[in-house]
């Protein structure tokens, strides 16, 4: 229970102190005029309330991630509280607010746009056709499952596929209209409804007397899964996760001032550490340790079933009303936005206006053929690389970030230090992950740490090559 609360604390701290630092060294301004006025197109660009950017990003970012990936990564035993704390205060939030800010002050650049300024561009060309498939393949996943849900709720004669129709008309729809029209109005709803799950599950654990355990510095996995790399990442959303830097764009995009965002990058990103603080407490005191945890999530039931058991048990009615929304709804809400976000990377990409209609459709109708084809083809084994990509894209922006504050005379370590850790967790991880290169551990962590030190070395040669010749790519 202690640690618990402790670590609460600690994210509220990370909040109040860390972030001020980080925007000190980020220089924000109050009187600069923002792309939400300067570029507003009525579609993308717009300038929306504070308080209701903060409930978009934090539901863009957020969606399952924090209560599925919180549980899975509880089956390692309470050592999962210290990353999800020390993952989200100096490394995913952190990652979250830099990036959302120089995309900020790039006009609202996408993520493989900046890839570009900051990596170079055979950085930016690889990125680019990564980052939009990564979109699209992020939004097709999140459609088969909420559909079989909704069918086995709702049947019809017309089975899932109808249910597939119907998510995907609204992922259109969602993709192409305005940002306030669909996305303005629900989001806000749907992230207080996810925030209020937490902290009804959470309160709940206390009020009923559930005990939380204390941390531990072992690996109780109950089927003695290796933790480093492994539960770093499984357990992304929470702590980092490069999937983040994919979304913030869209709400630079319609921030009213750069002082506000420490509240809606940094600000969401402790939000969902909470969460997934809420979520790993629960798996744990619910089911009184790794053992019980382990049987309903590597089970049948999986992680869908164990959200579904804690919050009607801790919660009643009202938990499975909530559960319900949170299994078939975020998902949805995740896949929506990783459409638009694919949208808008390849406009940027392409240089192409959308404030007209047609020119939204010329972009978005061949991206959702690709993604229905996608639909009807089975790809479990990319899926599982999907984890590993999220943080292999923090990993990329990390590094970015840090030539950033490089060139500004900043405290780039804030953001080296987090790129040199997640380039040992992404290149140790796919070199020893079943879905991987399957060598050895010791073979696979000695090979990360050298990767990590030649990064370091090509880092340092690379961005005082830049400082000496006076090249500055960070113009704003």
């Amino acid at each position: 229970m202690y640690t618990f609360i402790g670590g609460l604390l600690v994210l509220l701290a990370g909040y109040l102190f860390f972030s001020k630092y980080v925007e000190k060294q980020l220089d924000a301004r109050e009187n600069v005029k923002t792309p939400a006025y300067e570029l507003n197109d009525g579609v993308d660009f717009i300038p929306m309330p504070t308080w209701k950017v903060y409930l978009i990003q934090f539901l863009n970012i957020a969606g399952l991630g924090p209560i599925f990936g919180a549980l899975m990564g509880a089956l390692y035993g309470p050592i999962a509280f210290l990353w999800v704390i020390a993952g989200c205060v100096l490394g995913g939030a952190t990652h979250d607010y830099v990036s959302g800010m120089i995309s900020l002050r790039h006009k609202g650049a996408s993520l493989s746009e900046i890839y570009g300024l900051y990596l170079g561009k055979n950085v930016q060309s690889i990125m680019r056709i990564i980052t939009v498939f990564f979109c699209i393949i992020v939004g097709v996943v999140f459609v088969a499952g909420p559909a079989g849900l909704l069918n086995t709720l709702i049947p019809t004669k017309f089975g899932i596929n109808l249910w597939i129709a119907i998510i995907f008309i609204y992922y259109f729809l969602a993709t192409i209209l305005p940002v306030d029209v669909i996305i303005g109005k629900i989001y806000p709803v749907f992230g207080i409804c996810l925030a209020f799950m937490a902290i009804g599950v959470g309160a709940a654990l206390f009020i009923k007397g559930y005990h939380i355990p204390e941390i531990q510095f072992s690996n109780l996995h109950p089927k003695s899964v290796s933790m480093w790399p492994m539960m770093f990442v499984t357990l992304a959303c929470g702590a980092i996760s490069g999937f983040h830097a994919t979304q913030s764009p869209m709400m630079a995009r319609c921030m009213k001032n750069e002082k506000d965002g420490r509240k809606v990058f940094y600000g969401a990103m402790i939000t969902e550490g909470v969460v997934a603080m809420v979520w790993v407490a629960a798996g744990l005191a619910f089911y009184k340790g790794t053992p019980g945890l382990g049987e309903i999530i590597l089970g049948k039931a999986g992680a869908a079933g164990a959200v579904f058991e804690i919050s009607n048990t801790l919660l009643g009615k009202l938990g499975g009303a909530l559960a319900i929304m949170g299994v078939i709804v975020c998902p949805i809400t995740t896949g929506d936005t990783a459409f638009r976000s694919a949208r808008l990377a390849l406009t940027d990409i392409l240089n192409y206006p959308q404030e007209k209609i047609a020119n939204r459709l010329v972009v978005a109708v061949p991206m959702f053929a690709i993604g229905v084809f996608l639909t009807f083809v089975k790809f479990p084994i990319l899926w599982r690389y999907m984890g590993w990509l999220t943080q292999a894209f923090a990993m990329v922006t990390l590094w970015a970030s840090s030539v950033y504050f490089y060139e500004k005379r900043k405290n780039y370590w804030i953001t080296l230090i987090p790129a040199l850790f997640m380039t040992l967790v992404c290149v140790s991880y796919i070199i020893q992950a079943p879905e991987g290169f399957k060598l050895s551990s010791s073979f696979s962590n000695v090979t990360a740490f050298i990767v990590a030190l030649v990064f370091l070395v090509v880092f340092f040669v690379k961005v005082k090559k830049r400082d000496f010749s006076k090249e500055s790519l960070a113009k704003e």
